[in-house]
């Protein structure tokens, strides 16, 4: 389980995100869905270790890891995939699946699952077409499922994703949907932040709602899959107030 308790960070001295408490417990997609400005980017950053919380605590399983640095943030199992997807455009599929794979320790039990890249291709068969293939050579699509795949390579036990459908077809949505149903019940807890409630509403057990960094409503994906009143109306809010 990940859970962040009276989680606060920002950037040059100012707070972006405020006091926040949040918890995604294995096996589930928490949504977390706010416009731009919102905070959802510093919240995956801070928890990634790409930023220093100033006050509050990210654990994992019961184990603090607050504002360790990045890679150990890593290998404790927080996976990131970035928003914007961030491939390496000289490297090619393969290149890239092997430089991220981290096998596990001897005797490691502590993943829900081992991710190999032969188990990575045969999730996502496109990328296995283009193994030869550059980064700069990908659709936005295919670099999204190589962030993706990186991302897994490192056997996560929870994994972060940054508006993982921005720009995408809605071919391709539907796609990433399914495998962000897919992986949670590999038993990976999924933070997802969006900017749509759509993509949330479809996949999540819980959403929280951000606005200027605090969460400003929590509701279960079943309440908001019967009736998204209530969401529709935090986000026009939320609009307001940025």
């Amino acid at each position: 389980m990940l859970e962040l308790t009276g989680l606060t960070a920002g950037y040059h001295g100012g707070t972006v995100l405020h006091s926040l408490d949040l918890s995604v417990p294995a096996g589930t997609v928490h949504a977390v869905v706010g416009h731009n400005g919102a905070g959802k980017t510093t919240l995956v950053h801070t928890v990634a270790g790409l930023m220093r919380p100033s006050a509050g605590t990210v654990t994992l399983d019961g184990h603090e890891v607050t504002g360790r640095p990045a890679h150990r943030i890593a290998r404790a199992g927080i996976g990131l995939v970035p928003q914007g997807r961030r491939v390496f455009a000289g490297l090619t599929v393969d290149e890239h699946l092997r430089l991220s794979y981290r096998p596990p320790h001897r005797g490691d039990t502590t993943r829900p699952s081992v991710w190999t890249p032969a188990r990575v291709l045969e999730l996502l068969p496109r990328l296995g077409e283009r193994r030869g293939n550059r980064g700069t050579d990908l659709s936005g699509g295919e670099q999204q499922m190589l962030a993706l795949a990186r991302a897994l390579l490192g056997s996560p036990r929870v994994l972060l994703l940054d508006e993982p459908t921005e720009g995408l077809a809605p071919v391709l949505v539907r796609q990433v949907n399914e495998l962000v149903t897919t992986l949670a019940a590999e038993g990976i807890a999924v933070l997802l932040v969006s900017p749509s409630p759509a993509q949330a509403v479809e996949s999540a057990r819980a959403l929280t709602v951000l606005t200027s960094g605090r969460m400003t409503l929590r509701m279960t994906g079943e309440e908001a899959r019967a009736d998204a009143t209530s969401l529709h109306a935090a986000l026009e809010l939320t609009a307001t107030a940025v």
